[in-house]
């Protein structure tokens, strides 16, 4: 049976994004099964950032979100999200989102939005990473490795994705070597999103930051995902937008693990656009627990 969505694919993430109003403040999200056994996190962070936008009025956009992964999301079933509107100023607009999935949460999240205004001016520089031309996608190294790739997790891994994904300095998640805990990825949606909707370049950049974060921490412990005898799983996740910016076009994330001890590690991530501008910046703290043999 093919897995793999036969349609647009960038398409089908905005519908999946946008969500269905079901009731004043209330919203339901379908889910899509990315071969990991449950919802992917940033599916649900970029579903709650969604449904917090669509309470907003115009003019104001996210700056800044806070989410705690509370359980296993089932991937066959949809995700109801409640949306508190907080608070409704003139400069700030504060919303808290609840997703429930059979009668229980598994994600909340505060988010905050703000109109723009103008201030002082100042970030870090760029590192100096190659580009990303020539670098070989998820969906070419899958291809490579294919002979040792469960073939259920194989075809999932080779549908058409909406966003393109390229590692500047990837493992090899079989025969992984320690490494310092820091990975350069490029990424960026397949196709063209309307430049007009932020909030829709905002709830996308939400969903693709957590791919590869939390496994930053397990660089210089020569693990991965793959690793049979771990237990690897996001705890939380916080955004900051700071400028505009557009999915369509390829963006740096740089991540950094500063830290990890009694069974979590912390990563910190920076988004950059070709230019050098930082538009956001990412931290997750993630499980990474050793299973007893």
């Amino acid at each position: 049976m093919n897995v793999c969505y036969e349609g647009n694919v960038l398409e089908e993430l905005l519908w999946l994004l946008k969500l269905e109003k079901i009731e004043k403040n209330i919203f339901r999200g379908q889910s899509q099964d990315l071969g990991y056994g449950n919802v992917f996190g940033g599916q649900v962070i970029g579903q709650s950032l969604s449904a917090a936008s669509r309470t907003l009025a115009t003019g104001f956009h996210a700056h800044s979100l806070h989410g705690y992964f509370m359980r296993a999301g089932d991937a066959t079933q949809p995700i109801v999200y409640t949306v508190d509107c907080i608070r409704d100023g003139k400069s700030f607009v504060t919303r808290r989102v609840v997703a429930v999935q059979k009668g229980q949460a598994i994600f909340s999240m505060a988010a905050s939005f703000h109109r723009k205004e103008q201030g002082y001016s100042h970030q870090d520089t760029m590192p100096d990473i190659k580009g990303p031309e020539g670098i070989e996608s998820e969906v070419e190294m899958a291809k490579r490795l294919a002979d040792k790739i469960p073939p259920g997790i194989l075809e999932k891994l080779l549908c058409k994705k909406p966003i393109e994904i390229r590692v500047v300095n990837p493992v090899n998640p079989f025969a992984p070597k320690p490494m310092p805990p820091e990975k350069y990825v490029w990424f960026r949606a397949i196709g063209k999103i309307p430049a007009e909707d932020t909030a829709a370049h905002r709830y996308i950049l939400a969903y693709a930051s957590d791919f590869h974060l939390v496994s930053t921490s397990l660089y210089p412990h020569g693990k991965t995902f793959w690793s049979q005898d771990m237990q690897v799983a996001s705890l939380d996740h916080s955004i900051w937008f700071h400028r505009e910016f557009a999915m369509d076009d390829w963006l740096l994330y740089v991540m950094k693990s500063p830290i990890a001890c009694n069974g979590r590690g912390l990563n910190i991530g920076s988004v950059y656009t070709r230019e050098g501008a930082l538009v956001a910046s990412v931290a997750q703290e993630g499980l990474l627990r050793p299973l007893k043999k």
